[in-house]
Formats: structure tokens, C-alpha cells, sequence
């Protein structure tokens, strides 16, 4: 059976993947938003099972592959914070857009490797059609709190 004919519950319980504590706002920000038929997702860090953020710089302080599963980490944190908030990851319809933010050293070129960690879980959870949607992956200087990699979202919830 094909994660397209899934539910979105049904095929994050096939990844084995654990959900960390969705994490609540240490600034003025609200961590979600619903306008509509959009949920839209405010940048997440990679919060771990026991609430510690992972940290480093890529390229000084971890190398792709440890980036990359940062990056899966910070996609679990936002399925936290939907399930949440939201009750199931079946509100969720599709993937509109994903924005990854990586904190690098200069010369880092594969911004797009990284994200693909947090992209690629999407995809497992929502089906190739659903769950890929228009992104963006950028290299920062920096990002809050010398985490490597954050995440923003924009969903469009189920009818």
C-alpha cells in the first residue's frame, strides 16, 4: 500500500518516529495560525523527545548527514506542534510551502540537502502528491539560540 492511500496518522505510525513536546513561544508569536482553509506554521526548531534543542553550525560544528536529520527533527517538531494544537495530523490536507532556514558557515552550498531531511518526512507522512509542495532553503550566519536548521510552513487543512 502506498503512503497516498494512507492517512496522514496512519503513515507517520509506519515511520517508527517519535513525536517530541511541541514547543511553546519564547517570544511574541503565535507558534500557528489557521486563516481559512491555511494553517500556517511559525519557524520551528529541532526539539528533541526530552525538550533540548539540538545545536551547531553545519560545516564547523556538524557535517551534512547530522544537518540533515536536524532537519527531520525540526519536521517532527512542526507534526508536534499540529497534532497539538490541531488534534490529528489527518486536519492536514497537503503541503503548500516549505521555507528552511540553515545555519552554516559560509562556504556550506547544499542548503537544499539539509531541508530535504524535514521535506522527505512530509512526503512520508502526507504521499508524494500531498506532501511535497513549493520550498525554499537558504543559508543563514545565524539562527536562534546557534540552532542549526529552522523550518516555517504553510498547510492547507482537510475540508
Amino acid at each position: 500500500m502506498q503512503a497516498d492511500v494512507l492517512t496522514p496518522e496512519i503513515a507517520f505510525a509506519q515511520t517508527g518516529l517519535s513525536l517530541p513536546p511541541a514547543p511553546q513561544p519564547l517570544g511574541v508569536y503565535k507558534p500557528y495560525l489557521i486563516d481559512g482553509k491555511y494553517l500556517y506554521v511559525s519557524g520551528h526548531g529541532p526539539v528533541r523527545d526530552d525538550k533540548s534543542l539540538i545545536i551547531g553550525r553545519i560545516g564547523a560544528d556538524m557535517d551534512m548527514e547530522a544537518g540533515k536529520l536536524a532537519a527531520r527533527q525540526v519536521g517532527l517538531t512542526i507534526l508536534s506542534t499540529i497534532k497539538t494544537h490541531l488534534g490529528s495530523l489527518d486536519r492536514v490536507k497537503r503541503v503548500i510551502k516549505v521555507l528552511g532556514m540553515v545555519n552554516c558557515v559560509p562556504e556550506f552550498e547544499r542548503h537544499p540537502y539539509i531541508i530535504n531531511g524535514c521535506s522527505e518526512l512530509f512526503a512520508d507522512v502526507w504521499g508524494t502528491d500531498n506532501g511535497i509542495g513549493v520550498r525554499s532553503a537558504v543559508g543563514m550566519g545565524s539562527l536562534p539560540d546557534n540552532i542549526p536548521v529552522e523550518v516555517e510552513a504553510l498547510f492547507e487543512l482537510a475540508d
